[in-house]
């Protein structure tokens, strides 16, 4: 990589020899400006507006109009010669957390490859410090004909800096939040939520440019002599009247969109809690919903406990029930007995004494014979 300004990092009595290389590039499409009727191209012109000639870029320097108009020439020597100590260094004059960077402040990126063999070193004792501190490092530099502030940061097992805003360049956001005052209930914040887990993270890597992409589409079809593709049918707009239907919709939509991709997810688990959240939307209000909920669970509670206590009850019932009867048909058994035994003993002793009566006179009619 081409480098863009060459100087040294200045770590107290350290110095270490850097370039400076872009860590970004734009892969945007660029038009050039024609003429519509013969497409001829358009260009500009450098005219020196005093002897009203055009003049190449070696006749081009630099100048400083002042309050009257008064133009001051600048050249490259004076450039090279302010009286900063960061004209050609990289000064680092603090090292802080880097949650003290505010994004906003952020701007161009760059690497900083070490300029040889004997920067080596020091520029490794840069990078190992800056990993065990967990903190950055904040400098000043010049580039441009300004002096920046600048943050340096590893990345991988290089030194990565990014140029910084100085704090009276970024703007207050006075006027930019609402105006008016906006109530947001729990039960929003908790679809939001839900929309946010549903949507889940995202590897950045996977990301790419679409609008690139099409145009570049557009361009070779027109190239071949062929119509353009179609744009696809806008998405559906409006204004949001039910701030909760939109959540609910989005979340419906996004689980579906994750279920089309394969990444589906416990759907029915996540539809109850949507409907959950609809159905607390009708409670009057938020102390007399929570109230209810609670009874209502309370109610629930008691007749879980109470149905083993009925169950065991009938069953206890039954128990007694069948020992009853069982008792009852053992009573009725053993009288039964008795009876039937008692029966069978008299009829057995009826017979005998008939039988007993008409032996006597067979006895007494056989000892007479006899006699």
């Amino acid at each position: 990589m081409r480098s863009i300004w060459n100087g040294a990092i200045s770590f107290g009595l350290v110095s270490i020899p850097i370039k400076l290389v872009n860590a970004t590039e734009s892969h945007a499409i660029s038009f050039r400006q024609i003429h519509t009727e013969d497409n001829g191209r358009i260009r500009y012109r450098k005219v020196c507006e005093l002897d009203e000639r055009e003049v190449g870029q070696s006749e081009i320097g630099k100048g400083y109009e002042d309050a009257d108009g008064t133009i001051i020439p600048i050249t490259d020597e004076d450039l090279s010669h302010l009286p900063i100590p960061t004209a050609r260094t990289i000064d680092i004059v603090a090292f802080v957390p880097a949650e003290r960077i505010d994004p906003l402040q952020m701007g161009a990126a760059y690497y900083l490859a070490a300029g040889g063999a004997p920067a080596a070193k020091p520029y490794t004792l840069l990078r190992e410090a800056l990993k065990r501190s967990n903190k950055v490092a904040i400098a000043k530099y010049a580039l441009r004909g300004r002096e920046r502030l600048g943050m340096l940061r590893v990345v991988g097992e290089a030194i990565a800096m990014h140029g910084l805003l100085w704090p009276d360049e970024v703007r207050a956001p006075e006027g930019v939040a609402p105006g008016t005052d906006v109530t947001i209930r729990d039960k929003e914040l908790d679809l939001a939520d839900a929309l946010m887990d549903t949507l889940g993270e995202v590897d950045l890597d996977d990301l790419h440019d679409e609008y690139r992409e099409a145009l570049e589409e557009v361009i070779a079809a027109k190239a071949s002599g062929e119509a353009p593709p179609e744009s696809p049918a806008p998405a559906a707009g409006g204004k949001v009247l039910d701030l909760m239907a939109a959540l609910e919709n989005s979340v419906r939509a996004a689980r579906e969109s994750r279920t089309g991709s394969g990444e589906s997810r416990t759907g029915s688990g996540e539809e109850a809690e949507v409907r959950q959240l609809r159905r607390s939307r009708t409670a009057p209000k938020e102390t007399g919903g929570k109230k209810s909920t609670a009874t209502s669970a309370r109610k629930t509670t008691a007749a879980k406990k109470a149905a083993p206590a009925r169950k065991s009850t009938s069953r206890a019932k039954e128990e007694t029930g069948k020992t009853t009867a069982a008792k009852g048909a053992g009573e009725r058994s053993a009288s039964a007995k008795s009876a039937t035994a008692k029966g069978t003993g008299t009829r057995t002793t009826g017979a005998k004494s008939a039988a007993a009566k008409k032996a006597t006179p067979k006895k007494a009619a056989s000892r007479k014979r006899s006699a």
